[in-house]
């Protein structure tokens, strides 16, 4: 394949946060093509209010033409890599000068925007007509999503099983505490060290067994366990051996693949010791934007942006007016992180770094 006059050919695969604000950052001065099984990119943060309140997927869910108008879309999914093209299940071969690999975790996700936000009608509509609900796994999707049911259906019957000995174990033992004590007042029935055989109620009888012999009612249940990411493809691809042991790519201080010139991965696919929160996304995003034009333009590699993981600061909103956030300097719970989480889960934020309306 031939670029497009003199700009070189980038092409980037998945269409997440960090590969979409790539993409928007880099489009006026590459010959670019991004690769994506769907045609919109999610504010993943805000999937979770969706399910309460279908509407606000509205702003959350977005079409990549909405932001990405200088380059072309391939709707399918890489399957290979060679020395200077990338293969799709669709049969595509793309050549590249550069290579950006983002392609986040797997999930299985409707392919259009109006699926997605038929998805989040529906989700809510399981909700609304339950009269109490199991949610499985006490990492930030399952406390989130708790805390989103309890706080717009307090009426509802909320169980939360885990398998750990505390909620969100991704993050200190002050913040898992909070956000107990934040669920135990929204009268969430909080259990854990258990886990859950979601096959016991296939016989239609809504009951549901822990691993301890409880029984646990609920006219439905919501997995909120961690998703894969989605780099297993690359152990068939020249890449195999840049995988860690935890399937991540390690890269270095320019997030370039180790041992390659032109190749970078953002995300959370890559083996930076932070913690993989949207922010950091962000963040991979730009660098690699401004090292890219940087290589494009005629510069020095010397002269690329190091990357630096900030802080480790993590916010989990628990409904529309509470939050616990960890800072490095402190551990809150309640209204305060809540103000700035919680109304919008930053939604209007991440819509202006792709150059939307908030």
């Amino acid at each position: 394949m031939e670029s497009r006059g003199s700009k070189r050919r980038v092409v980037v695969v998945g269409g997440g946060i960090a590969g979409s604000i790539l993409a928007r950052s880099i489009q006026l001065n590459a010959d670019l093509t991004l690769i994506d099984p769907k045609e919109y990119v999610e504010i993943k943060w805000a999937n979770l209010r969706s399910k309460v309140e279908p509407s606000f997927a509205e702003r959350a869910v977005v079409n990549y033409r909405d932001f990405f108008t200088n380059g072309r879309i391939v709707t399918s999914t890489a399957i290979n890599i060679t020395e200077n093209e990338v293969l799709t299940a669709d049969g595509h071969r793309i050549g590249y000068d550069y290579l950006v690999i983002a392609s986040g975790h797997s999930d299985n996700v409707p392919l259009t925007k109006t699926e997605r936000l038929h998805y989040y009608d529906a989700e809510n509509q399981k909700i609304q007509s339950a009269r109490s609900i199991l949610i499985v796994g006490g990492g930030p999707s399952g406390v989130e999503l708790a805390g989103e049911i309890s706080t717009d259906f307090p009426d509802k019957k909320v169980t939360l099983v885990h398998k750990g000995p505390r909620l969100l174990e991704y993050i200190g033992p002050k913040a898992s505490d909070k956000g107990l004590s934040l669920l135990r007042s929204k009268k969430v029935d909080v259990k854990l060290q258990q886990s859950v055989d979601l096959k016991s109620a296939s016989d239609g009888s809504q009951v549901y067994r822990t691993s301890t012999g409880e029984s646990i009612k609920a006219d439905c249940h919501f997995l909120c366990t961690r998703l894969p990411l989605s780099t297993a493809w690359l152990n068939e691809t020249m890449l195999k051996t840049n995988l860690d042991k935890d399937g991540r790519l390690m890269v270095d201080e320019y997030l370039r693949v180790k041992g390659r010139n032109n190749i970078f991965a953002i995300g959370d696919i890559t083996d930076v010791p932070e913690l993989k929160l949207g922010l950091a996304a962000l963040h991979h995003a730009y660098l690699v934007a401004k090292n890219l034009k940087l290589l494009m333009g005629g510069g020095k590699e010397s002269k690329m942006s190091v990357y630096k993981p900030g802080p480790e600061v993590a916010m989990v909103s628990l409904g529309r007016k509470h939050a616990v956030a960890q800072f490095p300097f402190a551990t809150l719970g309640g209204r305060i992180p809540g103000l700035i989480k919680s109304g919008d889960m930053f939604v209007g934020r991440t819509r202006k770094h792709l150059g939307l309306e908030p």
